[in-house]
């Protein structure tokens, strides 16, 4: 009886039982079909389950930072950084010398000593004529030593005064203006500027505003050939070019807005700001010569470059070839900015073609050219030069880079020499070079340039070699015996003599002391692998590229723009 109750309940099992059913096979394949289903779709749900959770994970790990940032202690971002990693159980191996604390400590009160004469002479003005003690619109009444100075005022943890600067902001920055602009300027200036504050911080005022005026300038760029015209109206639009071009567009203006309106596409997630200033580069490299060494003049309508003019990395070339590497890096170095290296690397044969040395000490120095013929001349404004080759260094095999940093030292010791062969120790404008005796001032002002000590960090952080500190000392100490006023800080009219002129520029606050905080801070602070400096050294976070035009997805719409950066840590025209 046992055994035919169990034949009974084996036969459920057996393939003939529904064979000779076919209703209830059909009915238990329906059933084995839901079953799977079932089962599949709930494996899908808790994936993209996990997948959400990780992704709010990450949202509030970025929003916790935030909160940390919004309220810690007093200090600048770079103790506060070094706070952190002492209580990192994996520290960085880099201890922040005295010494560099306190040559730190003397370059922000250097920064506030400037920054206290602008607020006091010059609030809400362009910039500063320390001299006369008022302030100048040279900018067209944008505020640009106040918006320049934003992100320096973060990175050294100068709370209040950037709380100052931004309310200002809120209540009085308007680009509603009837005033010729030039887009090179506006950009690396204020779009910059406010970009860098935006990223910085996270304040979405910031945002909007830089949007705001990257739409005032966007009609620059409707040439036929997409070659941006240099100047336009804020208010009215009209953009042209400078009549002393002859209606041809600068190179370096015309080549020195990618990084910024890329940017301002990633940030707002709008792709028409990338497109515009990417077309440029389509446009160029269809007539890029072998050597890389485009002349300072290009015509708007065909788009193609003037060859009676100068090829020069100074002043109206000089950040055309800067942007080809930073908007590489800025774009992570994916196959998306790809060309964007291969560009610069072609760009850099050409300028090791124009290097020459002086005789008797053998200086390194980087030719102009004109032509076929070359003019042994080179501006304080090309020794971005030693900088940028240190950047890009890496990026080549190990034996052509260490060439190539080599070749940036050396050059880094020219331009060093260029302040420390006048009576101020204080550089000229630019110098001649001729047999036999190295090295001759030619222009002989000096309006507080910062590209000689840009370079110097670059090295710095990529060397280790101390020496480029030592030299950046020496610099900011000529800069405090000649330039400091007790109404803010001037240039000289003349090097030789210490004559002074009566303005403080914009960048010196942007830029050179920036540059020189960051010289003696630790590389943590605004790490290369997350930031990339534009030309007036604000500094950009790096943001992926991972196809061809990131701001837009494959529907054609917008992606939405990342979340709010959390994590801390030029040219001006000769």
């Amino acid at each position: 009886m046992a055994r035919t109750r169990s034949s009974s309940r084996l036969r459920w099992i057996h393939p003939s039982y529904y064979l000779r059913r076919p209703k209830r096979l059909a009915l238990l394949v329906i059933a084995f079909v839901v079953v799977s289903i079932g089962v599949w779709d709930r494996q899908t749900l808790v994936r993209e389950h996990k997948e959400e959770i990780s992704k709010l994970n990450e949202d509030l790990s970025q929003l916790r930072h935030q909160l940390q940032q919004l309220t810690g202690s007093p200090g600048d971002v770079s103790e506060n950084i070094l706070e952190k990693l002492d209580a990192s159980p994996k520290k960085i191996a880099f201890h922040d010398d005295p010494l560099d604390a306190e040559r730190r400590g003397k370059v922000k009160e250097a920064m506030l000593h400037a920054w206290s004469s602008y607020v006091k002479y010059a609030w809400g003005q362009d910039e500063l004529q320390p001299q006369t003690k008022n302030g100048v619109n040279s900018f067209g009444g944008l505020g640009a030593t106040l918006v320049d100075s934003l992100d320096t005022l973060y990175i050294m943890g100068l709370h209040d005064q950037f709380k100052e600067a931004r309310e200002w902001v809120a209540n009085s920055l308007d680009f509603n203006k009837d005033y010729e602009a030039s887009v090179f300027e506006t950009t690396i200036r204020v779009v910059g500027g406010l970009l860098s504050a935006y990223d910085l911080s996270g304040d979405k005022l910031f945002l909007s505003k830089a949007q705001d005026i990257g739409n005032r300038l966007l009609p620059a760029w409707d040439s036929p050939s997409g070659i941006p015209y240099n100047s336009i109206n804020l208010a009215r639009g009209n953009p042209h070019n400078f009549g002393w071009t002859g209606g041809d567009s600068i190179l370096a203006d015309s080549g020195t807005e990618q990084l910024e309106f890329i940017a301002l596409s990633q940030r707002t997630g709008d792709p028409k700001y990338q497109q515009k200033v990417e077309r440029v580069i389509k446009e160029i490299q269809k007539v890029y010569p072998s050597d890389g060494l485009l002349p300072i003049y290009i015509n708007p309508h065909s788009g193609k470059p003037s060859y009676h003019a100068t090829v020069t990395f100074g002043a109206m070339g000089d950040s055309f070839y800067e942007y080809l590497l930073k908007v590489w890096i800025q774009g992570n170095k994916t196959e998306a900015v790809k060309h964007y290296r291969e560009m610069w690397e072609t760009s850099m044969e050409g300028l090791q073609s124009l290097v020459r040395k002086t005789t008797p000490s053998s200086f390194s120095y980087i030719c102009e050219k004109s032509g076929n013929s070359l003019s042994d001349k080179m501006d304080e404004l090309a020794c971005f030069a030693p900088g940028m080759l240190a950047l890009g260094s890496s990026g080549y095999g190990p034996e052509k880079a260490a060439k190539i940093l080599s070749l940036a030292e050396e050059l880094a010791s020219t331009c060093y020499n260029f302040y420390q062969l006048t009576p101020t120790k204080l550089a000229g404008e630019n110098y001649f070079f001729r047999a036999g005796e190295d090295m001759n001032v030619g222009t002989a002002w000096n309006i507080l340039r910062p590209e000689t000590v840009e370079s110097l960090m670059y090295l710095w952080r990529f060397t280790g070699n101390k020496t480029y500190q030592e030299w950046g000392w020496n610099i900011f100490q000529a800069f405090e015996r000649n330039s400091r006023i007790d109404s803010g800080y001037v240039g000289l009219k003349d090097v030789n003599s210490g004559a002074k002129d009566n303005k403080m520029q914009s960048f010196f606050l942007a830029e050179t002391l920036k540059y020189l905080y960051l010289l003696f801070s630790p590389p943590s602070v605004i790490s290369f692998d997350e930031w990339v400096f534009n030309t007036e050294a604000h500094p950009l976070r790096i943001i992926t590229r991972d196809d061809g035009d990131t701001a837009i997805r494959a529907d054609g719409k917008p992606k939405p723009k990342p979340p709010s950066p959390v994590k801390l840590f030029g040219r001006k025209e000769g």
